[in-house]
């Protein structure tokens, strides 16, 4: 169920607010062009600035409109074990089809108290859980033998959204969990490569904006065409680079307030582009032929 390319979505908003109608749109918007799943409150729909009811509310939103069209991987991490396994059941009463964990952030768990937070949270329910991994964000990184303890005694902890930048480590903990472990890459650049040695796909930020290309990237990839994925993934490249120019998700809210898909609106303390970066992502856009009137 959990792979291909999946959509880490924005929360978009609209006069401080979480904008419901537009969010309904970017949802059908996503599976009108083949998207494999779809991930709400994660990094890219700025779960840290939502407040619990607003949380709850991006999850049934995805979950009642996606009408079981595609999986959804509801956000529901937290550096409370409490809160996430709140949110977490809530995620599995409302139908959401799995539960995207992230390590916990500020605290600094050791080892150990990783492996109790997410044993905790799993224990708490049967929804299929996909462990975040991305130390870059939270101080910590799940190392390879916490995962294959928890793949080992949770039946419903069944994969990782590896963000640690580290293909070495991916593979070890495809080498240590076995290939039914579901690796997803957390990083659009490093897709291919991880499927290479068997990942499963991608949770996205550039499909956000260009999903049937992440989509066609993919399927030509399983389908043997690793010329074709790899033509597309070097097209990719640019624009995938300039998402990431400032802390994401600003730059791919920006592009798509562009397109005129959202409002470019965020939360404190993320903040507008600097204009010689908004100038580079337009660049960008304008050469993948993302821009009216601009060179494709």
């Amino acid at each position: 169920m959990f792979k291909g390319a999946i959509v880490a979505i924005v929360t978009p908003f609209k006069n401080n607010a979480v904008d419901e109608d537009k969010l309904r749109k970017l949802i059908e918007f996503q599976i009108e062009n083949g998207i494999n799943g779809i991930v709400p409150c994660g990094t890219t729909g700025e779960s840290p600035t939502l407040d619990n009811d607003e949380h709850i509310r991006v999850i049934e939103i995805c979950v009642e409109t996606a009408r079981k069209r595609v999986p959804i991987i509801a956000g529901t991490g937290s550096n409370s074990t409490a809160e996430a396994i709140v949110l977490t059941r809530h995620a599995a009463d409302i139908g959401a089809d799995g539960a995207l964990l992230v390590t916990p952030y500020y605290n600094k768990p050791t080892q150990k108290g990783l492996y109790l937070h997410f044993k905790a949270v799993a224990d708490s329910c049967d929804i299929p859980i996909i462990l975040y991994n991305i130390e870059g964000r939270t101080a910590r990184n799940i190392e390879t033998p916490t995962v294959a303890k928890l793949a080992r005694d949770c039946a419903n902890i069944i994969g990782v959204k590896e963000a640690s930048g580290s293909l070495e480590q991916a593979k070890a903990v495809l080498k240590a969990c076995g290939r039914n472990f579901v690796l997803l890459s957390g990083d659009d650049a490093l897709t291919l490569p991880m499927m290479e040695f068997g990942g499963a796909g991608v949770i996205s930020v550039v499909a956000n904006i260009v999903p049937a290309d992440v989509v066609e990237m993919i399927n030509s990839f399983n389908k043997g065409n690793k010329a074709k994925a790899k033509q597309i993934e070097a097209k990719l490249a640019p624009l995938v680079k300039s998402l990431f120019i400032e802390t994401n998700p600003i730059p791919v809210k920006t592009a798509m307030s562009l397109l005129e898909m959202c409002t470019a609106e965020l939360r404190l303390p993320l903040c507008e582009m600097d204009d010689e970066n908004l100038e580079k992502l337009k660049v960008a856009m304008s050469n993948y032929g993302l821009l009216k009137g601009q060179p494709a």
